[in-house]
């Protein structure tokens, strides 16, 4: 019987080992990035998640991600931008096309 090698190649990582190395997958960290309310606690928490989200790795990609899939991000901070923030951005966005 011929054997032939394998073609699948092993992630140097498993996705859930650098998952759960992201500051936003940590345990006790969940919550800050989904705050109630906007003011008030909510508003340090928010901070917080944001200084936990500018020493990502991932920052710009988890950013960009967010901005391109609005429905799918809607609530809490991504990619170091909380929910107003990305939506102020989306409106610009849709005035400089408008203006076009």
């Amino acid at each position: 019987m011929k054997t032939v090698p394998s073609t699948r190649r092993t992630p140097v990582m498993p996705v859930v080992d650098r998952a759960s190395r992201l500051p936003c997958a940590a345990p006790d960290n969940v919550e800050l990035f989904f705050p109630v309310g906007t003011s008030g606690p909510a508003l340090q928490q928010t901070a917080e998640a944001k200084t936990l989200c500018m020493s990502c790795p991932i920052l710009q990609a988890c950013r960009e991600d967010a901005l391109a899939r609005p429905a799918h991000f809607a609530h809490g901070v991504v990619g170091g931008l909380s929910e107003d923030e990305r939506h102020a951005i989306h409106r610009q966005e849709r005035k400089q096309v408008q203006a076009r």
